[in-house]
C-alpha cells in the first residue's frame, strides 16, 4: 500500500503577482524550491488564508533570491497581491518510507525569506 502524505510545506507565503495571461500557474522562488526540495512542474495544493480559495496547480520556477511567488492564469483569479498562501507538495510513500518520513516546512516571513524550517508540527491540543 502507498500512502500520500505532505512531502514539503511552504507556510504563509505572500503572493507577490497575480499575472492572468502568462503561461504557468504558480512561479516560486528558485532558492525556495531548493531548499524544500520541490522541482518545476510539480503539482501543488494552495490553500488561501485570505479568501479560502484552495486550489491545485503546478509550479514553475522563479528567479533566484526575488522572493516572488506568483499566481499565472487562471490561478491568478484566486488570489491578490498581499495574500497570505499556504503551498504544499504530497507524494507517495510505502508503509516502510512513512515509518522514517519528515516532510520540510519552511515557515514564511512577509517578505518570503524563511522565517525557520522544521520537519514536524507541534501536536495540538485542545
Amino acid at each position: 500500500m502507498h500512502n500520500v502524505m505532505l512531502k514539503a510545506k511552504l507556510h504563509m507565503a505572500s503572493v507577490t503577482h497575480a499575472v492572468l495571461n502568462y503561461e504557468g500557474s504558480c512561479a516560486i522562488d528558485g532558492k525556495l524550491l531548493d531548499m524544500a526540495g520541490l522541482k518545476e512542474f510539480e503539482q501543488i495544493q494552495i490553500y488561501n488564508k485570505d479568501n479560502g480559495e484552495r486550489f491545485t496547480t503546478y509550479i514553475i520556477r522563479g528567479e533566484e533570491g526575488s522572493g516572488i511567488i506568483s499566481m499565472n492564469g487562471a490561478a491568478a483569479r484566486l488570489v491578490a497581491p498581499g495574500d497570505r498562501v499556504i503551498i504544499c507538495a504530497y507524494a507517495h510513500y510505502s508503509d516502510a518510507e512513512c515509518a522514517n518520513h519528515k516532510p520540510a516546512l519552511l515557515y514564511m516571513n512577509p517578505d518570503n525569506t524563511v522565517s525557520h524550517s522544521a520537519n514536524a508540527i507541534p501536536v495540538q491540543v485542545a
